[in-house]
């Protein structure tokens, strides 16, 4: 099973990123019915038969908790087929020594909270550079050299709203609700609550790197990675922390994240677009200084404090929705009966797609197969976006997740890779998706189903105990490249959506089944 797994990866990650933007008209047969084609010895014909495709509402929810972020969200992005959603996030933090001494006098002089995405998730070839070559540095007064660096992040959303980039305010809360473990399950539309305002800033959609150096010898005063430094209060900190030296909150674990129970950091605005950071690089930093005696001499140092937020802390993203006019409200209930004209997938706990077999079409197939001994070389669901609907400039998605649910014959449901993943995997011309014209106004994607519909067809398997289930985001994988499972995936911090044509009659671009076959 393990090498079937990482073997899936390999032919997974191939497929996905490969050169398969165009579509090719050619069947393509995979290691089922490939054999059909060795030596000439058929032709391969292709049909299209009808699915049922139907919207899954999901409530607007979904499990955000650290076991689940691979990636933290921020922003807001309202348009008229989803309508508006809005992305914030939660997190608690420990101290980095506990029982710390702070010294005589203590006075904190700044605090910094730095949100740094990673590097997959801002343009690194797109930069913008400002020098100060008369930078004086504070502490000390010293002559130095200041360098920031802008990188534009990636976004997903509005590139301008009114002719200029939309910024966003934003904001840092204490939160006044105790976030539990970092392993315990949260949900996206839980709404914990907070307490004062820490701090705020103006983000204009670019983060920065700044190095400064000393004029006198070049060497290092200050450096920091990509990111949005955030000034949070300095007098909140001095009497959250500092005045607390040798209290029972900042003992320990236990009693500290009781006592201090997280920051959430949100954006005022509601339209814009989202961004991706890192969670677990999330870094809190505080400026202290305190009386130090030496030799009779007594200075102000200034000492760095910081504040783990990464691994091991409660990490929840909080997604909020506003869907009054939006045309997804047409198609919440999904038609399981004959399917909805129009399909509506999202991230982040929004809509996903299902697809069924109809009976009539299955009964075709299998009459085919039992009077003209045909063989299946392929089958796939193709399923195009919508030009109605969903003609824009938005990135089409490239990421999905393609899972097989099953009913026993007590009704009990299982959900599972699809069966062409488990076995078909070790093809060379296997893909579980394939992506065609995404620089086009009107993409198109196929789905892998050739085993689900042999084993129906030519196996004689109750057609009516499977569906499919299609959302955006991937399968996530260990270190060693192998899918950690099916339940694992990006679609908890994934920011696409689209709008498919789905079952509607009277649109020749509807999703269908698309079954090649030959005989000798």
């Amino acid at each position: 099973m393990t090498y079937t797994i990482k073997r899936t990866f390999a032919i997974l990650f191939l497929a996905i990123f490969g050169s398969v933007l165009l579509y090719n008209c050619e069947p393509d047969p995979d290691s089922l019915g490939e054999q059909l084609f060795l030596d000439g010895a058929a032709q391969g014909n292709e049909t299209s038969y009808d699915v049922i495709a139907y919207n899954i509402y999901n409530k607007d929810s979904i499990r955000s908790d650290a076991s689940k972020l691979g990636g933290g969200v921020l922003g807001a992005f309202n348009e008229g087929q989803f309508g508006m959603q809005k992305a914030s996030y939660f997190t608690q933090l420990r101290l980095s020594t506990y029982d710390p001494d702070f010294g005589t006098n203590a006075e904190v002089d700044s605090v910094v909270l730095a949100i740094k995405p990673t590097a997959f998730q801002y343009a690194q070839d797109t930069v913008t550079t400002t020098t100060d070559e008369n930078y004086i540095f504070p502490d000390g007064n010293v002559a130095a050299k200041k360098v920031v660096n802008s990188y534009p992040i990636k976004k997903y959303g509005k590139a301008k709203i009114g002719g200029t980039v939309p910024q966003f305010t934003i904001k840092v809360h204490e939160v006044t609700e105790f976030l539990n473990g970092s392993s315990d399950v949260a949900y996206s539309n839980t709404a914990y609550t907070i307490g004062q305002e820490l701090g705020s800033k103006v983000f204009n959609g670019n983060v920065t790197a700044v190095t400064i150096t000393k004029d006198s010898d070049n060497s290092s005063l200050f450096s920091s990675a990509a990111g949005i430094r955030i000034p949070l209060s300095s007098s909140f900190f001095k009497s959250k922390i500092i005045n607390m030296k040798g209290k029972p909150e900042l003992k320990d674990v236990s009693n500290f994240i009781r006592y201090f129970r997280g920051l959430k950091i949100s954006v005022v605005e509601n339209d814009g677009y989202l961004f991706q950071f890192s969670p677990n690089d999330l870094e809190l930093t505080m400026y202290y200084r305190y009386d130090k005696t030496e030799n009779g001499v007594t200075t102000r140092p200034q000492v760095k404090y910081t504040f783990p937020l990464g691994s091991g802390n409660a990490h929840i993203g909080h997604y909020e929705y506003d869907r009054t006019g939006a045309q997804f409200l047409n198609y919440v209930s999904g038609n399981t009966d004959t399917g909805d004209q129009k399909l509506y997938a999202q991230g982040m706990g929004g809509p996903s797609i299902g697809i069924k077999y109809k009976k009539e079409e299955i009964d075709k197939l299998r009459q085919l197969y039992q009077t003209e001994k045909v063989a299946i070389i392929s089958a796939k669901i193709r399923i195009y976006t919508d030009l109605d609907n969903w003609k824009n400039k938005y990135t089409k998605p490239v990421d999905f997740t393609f899972v097989q649910k099953d009913k026993d014959s007590n009704g009990k449901e299982t959900t599972n890779f699809t069966t062409d993943l488990l076995n078909l995997s070790g093809s060379i011309n296997f893909a579980m998706y394939k992506l065609y014209n995404l620089d086009k106004d009107q993409a198109s994607y196929e789905f892998t189903v050739t085993k689900s519909v042999k084993d129906i067809v030519e196996g004689g398997e109750n057609y009516a105990n499977k569906y499919f289930k299609i959302d955006l985001g991937s399968f996530l994988t260990t270190t060693t490249g192998a899918l950690v499972g099916y339940q694992y995936t990006s679609r908890n911090f994934a920011r696409d959506r689209a709008v498919f044509v789905g079952s509607d009659p009277n649109n020749v671009k509807k999703i269908q089944l698309i079954v090649t076959y030959g005989k000798k």
